[in-house]
């Protein structure tokens, strides 16, 4: 079953990946359950899938832990990788 509510931007979620990886642009959205996060950066150059999964895990740990932020899905892109899959 679907959910009923709307997906919204969670700009302070978005601000606290920014701050913690350097140069990221990142936007997190979600409906009250479940969030997603699209994250690019230079930052992941040459890091595997779990290393930059592991940053911006770290980046919103204390909301993970606290049950604010759950079934999270991430994609983490360098900008190339962003501008490859847009074409």
């Amino acid at each position: 079953m679907e959910s009923q509510n709307p997906v919204i931007r969670m700009d302070y979620f978005s601000g606290l990946v920014e701050k913690a990886i350097e140069g990221s642009s990142a936007v997190i959205t979600g409906d009250g359950s479940k969030f997603q996060a699209q994250v690019v950066s230079e930052a992941f150059d040459g890091l595997s899938k779990v290393k930059r999964h592991q940053l911006v895990y770290g980046a919103l740990q204390e909301h993970i832990k606290s049950g604010a932020i759950h079934a999270l899905t991430i994609s983490a892109m360098t900008p190339a990788e962003a501008e490859a899959e847009a074409d």
